[in-house]
This record gives C-alpha cells, sequence and structure tokens, in this order.
C-alpha cells in the first residue's frame, strides 16, 4: 500500500517558521502516525532564500504537485504579489483531480488568486483579514478563527495556527488520541480554545488633545469602573444626546457603547495579565456590573472564559 504523499511549496523569501510547521507534524516521525511520502517542493526556478539569511537546496519541483494527496502552501512572501502562475495552475489542476489544499496563513492568498476559494469560506492572518475580504470578494471570510475547512480546502491564521490546522487534519485521519500524541511532542496544546480575535489588538485612536472628546476619552478610561450611560457621557461633554452620538462615531469609528464594551474588555485583559485580583472584583474595577456580565462579554468577544485567558496569558 502506497503511502500518502503530501507536497508542501516553497518559495524565495519564505519564513523558516512557516516552512518548518508542516515539516514538524508530517515529515517528522511520530510514534503510531504513518510515514507520508513528504515533498518540499520549489514554486519557482533558482534559488530559495529564506527570511532568516540562508538559502535551501530543494530536489523537488512543482511537477511532485501532481500526484500529492495534499498540497500545503505554508505562506506567501507578498500578499500585493500574485504568486507564479505555473504554481497556479499546478494547484487549480491538483484540486480538480481530488487532492486536499492548505493555505497556512498568508498562503490563503495564493489559493484565492487561483480561484480555489470562490464561494467557501476562508481565513488569514488577522491583520491581513480585511484586505482579503476586500480583495476577494467571492470568499466568506472568517477573521476570528484559527483555521477553516471548507470541502477539500483549508486555511489557517496567521503563524502558529498553522499548527493547529495541521494537528486538525492529522486528528481528522487518525483520531485525537495520536493527534495529541504529536501535539505532547511538540509541546503545544492538541486543540486551542477561541480564535484569533484573542490576539488581535485593540486600536486606540489618536485624537488631538484639545479636542472636547479627546478629554471624554481620557476621563472614561481612568474611570471605567463608574456606570456611564450615553446621556451621562453626554453632558459631561456639554453636548445634546444626538450631536455627542454624531460626533463620537464620527471620532472613533463605532458607537459609544460599542467603544465602552471594548474599552471595558480590553482593560479586563490588562487586569487578567498583570493582577491577583479575582473575575469578581475585577468586573467592578472595569465596569461590568456583575461578573456574570464580564464572563458573558468576554467570552462572546474572545471565544474563552477570563479565566481560561488568565492561564494562557499569565501563565
Amino acid at each position: 500500500m502506497s503511502r500518502p504523499a503530501i507536497a508542501v511549496v516553497a518559495f524565495d523569501g519564505i519564513s523558516p517558521f512557516h516552512l518548518s510547521v508542516p515539516c514538524v507534524v508530517f515529515g517528522d516521525a511520530h510514534p503510531g502516525m504513518p510515514l507520508f511520502d513528504f515533498k518540499v517542493c520549489a514554486a519557482e526556478s533558482g534559488p530559495v532564500n529564506t527570511t532568516a539569511g540562508f538559502s535551501l537546496e530543494l530536489k523537488h519541483s512543482l511537477s511532485a504537485l501532481k500526484t500529492a494527496d495534499t498540497i500545503i502552501v505554508p505562506s506567501w512572501r507578498d500578499p500585493a504579489e500574485r504568486p507564479p502562475k505555473p504554481l497556479l495552475r499546478a494547484l487549480s489542476s491538483a484540486q480538480r483531480r481530488g487532492a486536499q489544499i492548505v493555505g497556512l496563513c498568508l498562503g490563503a492568498y495564493v489559493l484565492a488568486d487561483a480561484g480555489l476559494l470562490d464561494g467557501r469560506r476562508a481565513t488569514t492572518h488577522w491583520a491581513y483579514a480585511h484586505d482579503f475580504a476586500h480583495r476577494y470578494p467571492a470568499i466568506r471570510v472568517d477573521a476570528d478563527v484559527l483555521y477553516v475547512e471548507d470541502g477539500d480546502v483549508l486555511t489557517s491564521a496567521g503563524t502558529a495556527a498553522g499548527i493547529d490546522c495541521c494537528l486538525h487534519m492529522v486528528r481528522q485521519r487518525y483520531g485525537a488520541e495520536l493527534a495529541n500524541g504529536v501535539a505532547r511532542r511538540l509541546v503545544v496544546p492538541p486543540h486551542r480554545q477561541g480564535g484569533q480575535a484573542q490576539f488581535i489588538e485593540q486600536p486606540i485612536p489618536t485624537t488631538a488633545r484639545s479636542s472636547r472628546l479627546s478629554e471624554l476619552v481620557d476621563w472614561v478610561r481612568a474611570n471605567l469602573s463608574q456606570p456611564h450611560t450615553v446621556d451621562s457621557l453626554a453632558d459631561h461633554a456639554l453636548m445634546s444626546r444626538r450631536t455627542f452620538t454624531r460626533q463620537f462615531r464620527q471620532l472613533m469609528g463605532i458607537t459609544v457603547v460599542e467603544w465602552l464594551q471594548t474599552e471595558r474588555l480590553a482593560l479586563t485583559q490588562r487586569l487578567l495579565e498583570s493582577s491577583d485580583h479575582s473575575v469578581d472584583a475585577i468586573s467592578a474595577l472595569v465596569g461590568f456590573g456583575s461578573p456574570e456580565s464580564l464572563r458573558l462579554h468576554f467570552r462572546r468577544a474572545f471565544g474563552v472564559s477570563p479565566m481560561a485567558w488568565r492561564k494562557v496569558f499569565k501563565g
């Protein structure tokens, strides 16, 4: 019986970490897991230089994609650069004959340019999700997850989420016990809760210091424990409710209520990571009113409980 064939596409300017993810999961021998016919293929002729300053000598070309059961594109060097036509044709041809195609991190751009994601759900690194959705309107982009499987195509979020995606592939093929064993050897969680929304930094707009709203924003951030309302904040800014809500949205890009919740969640994150306060105490400090309300909004925003967040980010 022939071994499953997995081909990984490497290209000039590749990140060694991105390339190493499928190599360490499928290229190394793991107890209980069958060996694969594993090949790393050059996407183009010429040298394959890495972002770390060393070069790779690869024995295989895109011709290996013709017989691969699974093809993994571990990233792409520049989302603004259209991948080479031979690579796009090889991926399209492989999918038509039934191969599984995987795009890790910015590798989703390569799959999208090949037309493999049209009408499907997909993800990519959160920092590029807006650009990805704008450039490929036929794709249903889910920027909050670590990986997405839609039929015979998989895409993952940024960097380390590629490990989650590859472990998912092992779990599907050989079961949870074997996937857990691989994860233990790699010293990573076999399955991470939540999604990449956990790792998106909350943007803090810069505003003119003389702005009345800027002063209000600074004051609210220093007094989040208070029970703020739209009306109370409008009064504090010496504005009518209508003028206040309109100008606030123009400044911040979101509504007053949405901004308040975002600020309270951001402070909750910082307190979970940097203090020993209980969830009950934090709920009062950030103004959620009750621990139940904090837990509800936190899980809805980040996909995990506050204590699970503390365990991961505080250790």
